[in-house]
């Protein structure tokens, strides 16, 4: 994909991205500042999904994320801001920095990160979305938000993610593409009736997408609000935050939205990458109750009002 030159640039030259964030996660990983969370991996085929499941082989470095409830948000610790210098990859734009995941799972994944602190379960704006083209437009990514501590979200300071594809390490690009490619998907709010719990899917107009993300983000934002607005949740007023969490992923061909209730399968944490297919589990004992029950059954329980009993 190819940006036209009508938008303010990016803190990098077009085509650098990646270069960039290759060479900072050496400079991290040299410097012990990047730790990255190594796992083992296989595939669990559900519904037509080839799952996949991250065996996580020791967790103890990664920091609890303190319930969203504890305390405001503005007394919590926020590693943003200031972010830690290693972590720096870029400027995405004159509002938001690229900053490296420091406890990644998924090698060059990515935060998109509000310079000035602005709420997480506030909504994303026209800004978010032109910094998350910036880094999009330089090589195949899923793009993804979690909007809130239910739906996933480990601080409380605005941040949208970005992992390189394939996301598979056997090479599938995303495990949930076969059904959304087979499904007949158009710029309205619709459905993949082979993904069988709550969510709200459109196709993004390609050639919007490939004038700048300006225009790219204008079209996305409109796109986010429709989204929204089909598995109810609700806008809230200016300066407010949402007060249903949701889940947020998005290509450059597609956007999805998924309504959560809870954030965990019995201990199994979930965020917006479960939905894409990717799972990480802590031990054998989630491994074993995931493969007893299913994903797909896993991702109703969290996103479907009537709780499954089971669990």
């Amino acid at each position: 994909m190819e940006f036209a030159e009508n938008h303010e640039p990016a803190g990098f030259a077009p085509g650098t991205l990646r270069v960039r964030v290759q060479a900072a996660t050496e400079r991290a990983l040299h410097r012990g500042a990047l730790q990255p969370i190594p796992t083992d991996f296989l595939h669990l085929p559900d519904g037509g999904i080839r799952f996949l499941v991250r065996i996580v082989r020791h967790l103890a470095r990664k920091p609890a994320r303190p319930h969203p409830d504890a305390v405001a948000s503005e007394a919590r610790p926020n590693p943003f801001l200031p972010y830690e210098p290693a972590m720096y990859v870029a400027d995405a734009s004159p509002t938001h920095v690229c900053l490296l995941n420091k406890f990644n799972v998924v090698a060059q994944h990515l935060l998109i990160v509000t310079r000035g602190f602005e709420d997480q379960q506030t909504p994303l704006t026209r800004l978010d979305f032109e910094a998350l083209w910036t880094c999009l437009a330089e090589y195949e990514g899923l793009g993804f938000y979690n909007s809130g501590g239910v739906a996933g979200a480990s601080q409380s300071h605005k941040h949208l993610q970005l992992v390189p594809l394939p996301l598979d390490p056997s090479g599938l690009a995303l495990p949930i593409a076969p059904l959304i490619d087979a499904a007949e998907i158009s710029g309205d709010a619709g459905r993949v009736e082979s993904l069988p719990f709550p969510h709200a899917i459109a196709a993004l107009d390609q050639n919007d997408t490939a004038a700048g993300p300006q225009r790219a983000a204008a079209q996305t934002w409109n796109v986010y609000r429709r989204l929204l607005e089909s598995i109810g949740v609700t806008w809230p007023a200016a300066s407010e935050r949402f007060a249903e969490p949701y889940n947020l992923l998005m290509t450059r061909r597609w956007m999805l939205a998924v309504p959560r209730v809870r954030e965990c399968f019995a201990s199994i944490s979930c965020n917006a990458m479960a939905f894409a297919g990717a799972w990480l589990v802590r031990n054998e004992q989630e491994l074993e109750l995931l493969q007893q029950r299913g994903p797909l059954a896993a991702l109703r329980h969290v996103t479907e009002t009537i709780p499954d009993t089971r669990v």
